[in-house]
């Protein structure tokens, strides 16, 4: 589904050139369960950004279902991320005029898609948030405005999921079920989950691990993570 092809990323400092991204390839299937592990700075986010098409790599190439993400304009980018990606990222993005159920629903409401607050009510209860659906951002803890942007990530049904640390600003009961709707999903629509994490027991759950260190793709575990 996904093919990376000596994909780099740099950033110009005033002296020097930081590499955050060095030569990565990589091949990821349909269906396929992923964790990206590594330390603080080894380019991980990044690499999610690059995914989902928020910013182009200075070389390399990206391939979502054959298509060269790296060579569409930003119009055609955001229709890929509108009808196959979910992206979660620790930033929540809502919109602060628009309920939760608001927020939910908008993704589906762009796209045209039919009963959209049924839908997003629905995923709001798989969440744990259906008695908020009418609150707005401003009225939600962090950890409730994470499980919003959850939802509004996963309520169209993505062939793709990215989620850069999903769980960290929840509590770790909550967080539990966040994962597990994670892979539910994965396992009922057969989407791809590729994930950025911190946590040894979410990793071992995926069916591959890859470690980041330094900008450079290092190691390429199945079913398993080394200590």
């Amino acid at each position: 589904m996904i093919q990376l092809q000596n994909l780099g990323m740099h950033y110009n400092l005033e002296q020097t050139q930081l590499k955050v991204l060095d030569g990565i390839e990589l091949s990821i299937g349909e269906s396929e369960t992923m964790a990206i592990v590594g330390p603080s700075g080894s380019g991980k986010t990044t690499l999610l950004i690059l995914l989902a098409g928020l910013e182009q790599p200075q070389s390399g190439e990206i391939r979502l279902d054959g298509i060269r993400l790296n060579t569409l304009h930003a119009d055609a980018l955001a229709d890929i991320r509108r009808d196959k990606l979910g992206i979660i990222f620790q930033s929540f993005h809502l919109v602060q005029s628009l309920t939760a159920i608001g927020n939910v629903a908008l993704p589906l409401e762009i796209a045209g898609r039919k009963n959209a607050h049924h839908r997003a009510r629905d995923m709001l209860d798989r969440v744990g948030l259906a008695q908020r659906e009418h609150h707005y951002p401003a009225q939600l803890s962090g950890g409730e405005q994470q499980r919003v942007a959850i939802a509004r990530a996963l309520v169209h049904g993505p062939k793709l999921v990215l989620a850069d640390e999903p769980t960290g600003n929840l509590d770790v009961a909550t967080g539990a079920k966040i994962i597990d709707l994670l892979f539910a999903l994965n396992a009922d629509t057969g989407s791809t989950l590729v994930l950025v994490t911190h946590d040894d027991n979410i990793a071992q759950r995926c069916q591959r691990v890859v470690r980041l260190q330094n900008g450079k793709l290092v190691e390429d575990l199945d079913h398993a993570i080394s200590a």
